[in-house]
């Protein structure tokens, strides 16, 4: 048993904290705030990577790819030891288009995917319009995606709180900022002895790079969102400019309007702005109505694009779990098995290499 140390109450601290504790480990969860008050709690919870991800297959496909197979178990496991229940809609998903000429796009798209044994459809507009009857007449195509998912992110990160507190993780709350200090994390009130320590800080993470003594690359992304109610969808909505999906609170979320900000967790006329014009052309039911509810978080961004996910090779002890961008909730339990088994000394089932977060050390 290891006493481990995870600095971060997110999504992805607490999915760690969850999979080490069922593993025997003895566990601290180390926020400066309050759990999931920044990014994973501000997420519109897509599980979508089949619509999201344009480009070719790459490890970091095959990550998100892994962690939505995972999913299913995973988020009963949550419930079963919380005794919470949340949203999760297996409700699949619709790539729409406008233009004829973007249908090559779609089955491009399609083509390498099924090399992944990916279930997709391409629709006709007819067959889109069965689908989704409150979808606009210009929608010509699209690809329809049945295995993609969505989850209520605040119900499932509040969950996880309670599910790691029920299995008796020690989770410390507005600590204040941490530091290190001969392998031990010490905050404002206290020293917690740790054989492991993993950063899992979202886009504070840049803040330890003299800490650690290596480059971290990351910088915070905001991502604003907005949400109706309206009609329901029966699955998640995506064109080349965003995503809607419908909550089973009764609302419909528009998303993502994404700029760089520092930390500042506003949203703005423009941003939010740009998000109602282009819903209102995907869902001509909303052109009467306004948003009631506006909202920005954080995304942690990494330099190229990828997580860091792996042990600093500059601090013994140290293992870095962040960067996930807009992938967090999608990415949460494949990161918690890939830590764990680090720790557990377990070969990786899932090549990690283009995560390694010692990647940057040659960047001046």
């Amino acid at each position: 048993m290891a006493r481990i140390t995870i600095i971060g109450g997110g999504v992805i601290g607490l999915s760690i904290a969850f999979e080490c504790r069922k593993r025997g480990h003895e566990i601290t969860v180390v926020e400066a705030q309050r759990c999931g008050g920044q990014a994973s709690g501000a997420a519109a919870g897509m599980l979508a990577p089949y619509s999201e991800i344009e480009e070719d297959p790459d490890d970091f496909f095959r990550l998100c790819q892994r962690s939505l197979q995972l999913f299913p178990e995973w988020q009963e496991e949550v419930k079963q030891h919380s005794e919470i229940d949340f949203e999760y809609n297996e409700s699949g998903s619709l790539y729409c288009i406008y233009h004829e000429a973007d249908r090559l796009s779609l089955e491009t798209k399609q083509a390498w995917q099924q090399k992944f044994h990916v279930k997709s459809k391409l629709l006709t507009a007819e067959e889109v319009r069965e689908k989704e009857p409150e979808l606009s007449e210009n929608v010509v195509a699209a690809l329809w995606c049945p295995e993609e998912a969505h989850i209520y992110a605040p119900g499932y990160v509040a969950a996880l709180l309670q599910a790691c507190r029920s299995l008796g993780v020690r989770v410390v709350e507005n600590a204040g900022e941490a530091k290190l200090e001969n392998g031990d994390v010490v905050t404002k009130n206290e020293r917690i002895e740790s054989d492991e320590v993993v950063l899992a800080a979202g886009a504070w993470s840049m803040y330890w790079e003299n800490e650690l003594g290596c480059t971290l690359p990351i910088f915070p992304i905001r991502g604003q969102i907005c949400a109706y109610e309206a009609p329901t969808l029966n699955h998640i909505i995506f064109t080349s400019q965003g995503y809607l999906v419908a909550k089973a609170n009764g609302s419909v979320v528009a998303g993502a309007s994404e700029d760089i900000a520092d930390f500042d967790t506003n949203v703005t006329m423009h941003g939010i702005g740009r998000l109602e014009k282009w819903s209102k052309k995907v869902m001509p039911v909303l052109e009467k109505m306004e948003p009631f509810h506006k909202w920005a978080g954080l995304r942690p961004a990494t330099q190229d694009g990828f997580p860091l996910i792996g042990r600093v090779v500059e601090k013994t002890g140290i293992i870095l779990a962040t960067g996930h961008y807009r992938n967090g909730i999608l990415l949460s339990p494949i990161t918690a098995k890939i830590v764990a088994d680090e720790i557990d000394q377990i070969p990786q089932r899932i090549e990690i290499g283009q995560f390694n977060p010692n990647r940057f050390q040659s960047i001046q």
